[in-house]
């Protein structure tokens, strides 16, 4: 297997692997090999796609790579229907300068090798990478370096993204949100609830808000640009470990990313929320700068921990726009 992450946290994912019980055997700019394993965990957090069974390929030149990973892929399905689109798409590894330019560059001659051979196949062939949770097939393309390239026809999405930005958004936050959303395989909608702790500058807060989502923003501190003076959002301000709903109240969702010790958002912020069933759905923030971010992994994961027992739907992931803290999301039983 070839498991990718974001560039810089190779070191947590080789941590995580291992604790997994997968076997390292290389590692890169943003990239592990792992000796195959029967039933491949598909719910790694710092990876953000796992390749399997990748079959590596040597060559000089870029016709020479395209011409072999064409060839592989074209022996795997000859007994394959293509009826729709199918990905193919290509990453490379970080740290070598011009290497993102021959990994489009194999991609463009792949392509075109099997616009030879099978040109209605070759005209289907969608160049962007899934964004899905779970298991793909087509064909993913991870250039190692100038003259190695794995391919694989099967992988793990891990649900990474990049986002657009958004001129009217107060804060780079907006775009963690806005990625967080494919974990749900869902988002805001007009008329849902949304309960936004911390939520100054009002990233969050304006995110839900251009749905037209009713928002009730709590922070002391103040909101900025498209979230200042939204009709659709209500600024409280009041501590966001202090506030709860009326009496009755639930929400459709819970927001929150806090600048704040990890176990202190879990034990006096998400798990009361959880237990007392005052939002339906939740997405939050967990920094782990200051502590061991597998510790926190184990304990989220603890199936006897209240987030595994009342919720369902739980992913966590550290996402394409996140720094040293991972997603959590999930849905409440009720």
């Amino acid at each position: 297997m070839l498991l990718r992450c974001q560039p810089g946290f190779e070191d947590v994912l080789e941590r995580e692997a291992r604790a997994r019980g997968l076997t390292v055997v290389e590692q890169g700019g943003g990239w592990l090999r792992c000796d195959a394993v029967p039933t491949p965990p598909a719910d790694l957090c710092f990876a953000h796609d796992v390749l399997l069974d990748p079959q590596e390929v040597t060559g000089e030149s870029v016709n020479a790579l395209a011409g072999a990973v064409a060839e592989y892929f074209l022996t795997t399905a000859r007994n394959e229907r293509f009826d729709a689109s199918w990905p193919l798409f290509v990453s490379e590894a970080a740290g070598l300068e011009g290497l993102g330019r021959r990994a489009s560059n194999i991609q463009e001659e792949v392509v075109e090798q099997v616009r030879r051979k099978i040109a209605r196949v070759a005209k289907l062939a969608d160049p962007h990478r899934p964004h899905q949770l779970g298991r793909r097939r087509g064909l993913a393309l991870f250039v190692a370096d100038f003259k190695r390239v794995f391919a694989a026809r099967e992988w793990i999405c891990g649900g990474q993204r990049r986002m657009a930005d958004d001129p009217l958004a107060p804060s780079r936050s907006y775009l963690k949100i806005e990625e967080a959303y494919n974990l749900c395989g869902r988002e805001p909608d007009a008329e849902d609830s949304v309960a936004d702790l911390g939520a100054a500058p009002g990233g969050w807060s304006y995110s839900a808000a251009k749905r037209r989502a009713r928002v009730v923003a709590v922070d002391n501190g103040p909101l900025k640009g498209g979230a200042l003076g939204h009709a659709l959002i209500d600024h409280r301000k009041e501590d966001a470990f202090r506030f709860q709903p009326a009496q009755g109240q639930r929400f459709d969702w819970l927001f929150c990313d806090l600048v704040e010790e990890p176990h202190h958002v879990l034990k006096d912020i998400l798990e009361p929320w959880i237990v007392h069933g005052w939002c339906r759905r939740f997405i939050v923030i967990l920094k782990f700068g200051r502590v061991d971010p597998l510790a926190l992994l184990d304990t989220l994961r603890d199936p006897r921990g209240i987030v595994m027992q009342k919720a369902h739907n739980v992913h966590i992931r550290h996402l394409y726009h996140d720094r040293e803290e991972f997603t959590l999301v999930g849905e409440v039983h009720r």
